[in-house]
């Protein structure tokens, strides 16, 4: 099936870190990967919206059960994906997972424990990196590693997103052990040290499962690794800036702009940094040496 300018919209609007990085991938590969996009996008966005639409998220999950049961839904975003699905051989219940995952923030508003936010990060963001692994072709033995990329990536959304997930009434970061009783601006600037530790302390979580995840890299074939590595940088920069302010989660959405994007991309494959990076991971002149996808989340945040 085609994709439709309702694909191309839905993931453009959604996550333009991921959209722009995606331009860098071979034709099949990109228009896959906006079918892929288009489903979690608008499942996302009904438990994402003001006020939520509960209704028509169920009526969405419906919607897919049944053409996966084989009714076509006339929805070009359903029916793209459950054909994506069948073609790369997704795992039903990795799908089951994410939309388990996007429930839940229907009805959980905060969680206090990183194994409790692990729960919810497997559904919303490591089963798009199984996903994008099958997407891609990728072996068995890579699938930790591709769930780690998705796992870090929704890590630094969580931390660049407090300030619109407090409005939407939810905390994903774990607070036990740091001394604050919640992460609005308020509580933040009365205990600035604390809050900047925190932060900062999230975002080693992130350092560390990036690094896990890089690992995987060897797996990715060549012609893969150019947007992988730059959503994956753009990533590492919105990091960076938040780990260098802490506080300015409060002030703006930290993210690159399209053309830092497009740069990062065009440099990825101009100027040696893919060697360079194989080379960083011991992984120079493997003939699979390559790297996970940028899961959105988004993962679909």
């Amino acid at each position: 099936m085609s994709v439709t300018q309702t694909h191309t919209a839905t993931f453009r609007n959604g996550s333009k870190t991921y959209y722009n990085s995606t331009r860098f991938f071979p034709k099949q590969v990109r228009a896959d990967v906006y079918r892929l996009y288009g489903f979690v996008r608008v499942a996302d966005n009904f438990v994402d919206a003001t006020p939520q639409d509960a209704a028509g998220f169920h009526r969405f999950v419906a919607t897919y059960r049944s053409a996966l049961a084989g009714s076509p839904s006339g929805d070009p975003i359903i029916d793209c994906f459950v054909e994506l699905m069948r073609r790369r051989e997704f795992d039903q219940t990795w799908v089951d997972a994410f939309l388990h995952s996007m429930s839940l923030d229907l009805l959980k508003g905060s969680y206090d424990t990183l194994e409790e936010t692990l729960e919810y990060v497997y559904g919303s963001a490591e089963v798009i990196g199984l996903f994008m692994a099958k997407l891609i072709g990728l072996p068995e033995q890579s699938f930790p590693y591709a769930q780690l990329q998705g796992r870090a990536m929704q890590y630094i959304n969580f931390i660049r997103d407090i300030e619109e997930d407090q409005r939407l009434g939810r905390r994903y970061l774990p607070l036990s052990g740091s001394g604050l009783a919640n992460l609005d601006r308020e509580t933040a600037e009365a205990h600035p040290s604390q809050f900047a530790t925190f932060i900062r302390e999230q975002i080693r979580h992130y350092r560390r499962w990036q690094a896990q995840a890089e690992r995987g890299y060897r797996f990715i074939p060549l012609r893969y690794l150019v947007p992988i590595k730059t959503a994956s940088d753009m990533y590492r920069w919105t990091a960076d800036r938040i780990e260098a302010d802490p506080f300015v989660v409060f002030d703006r959405k930290v993210k690159p702009a399209k053309n830092r994007v497009v740069l990062r991309g065009l440099a990825n494959a101009l100027t040696g940094g893919v060697d360079g990076l194989l080379r960083g991971s011991g992984q120079h002149g493997h003939q699979h040496g390559h790297r996970r996808v940028p899961p959105a989340a988004p993962p679909p945040s």
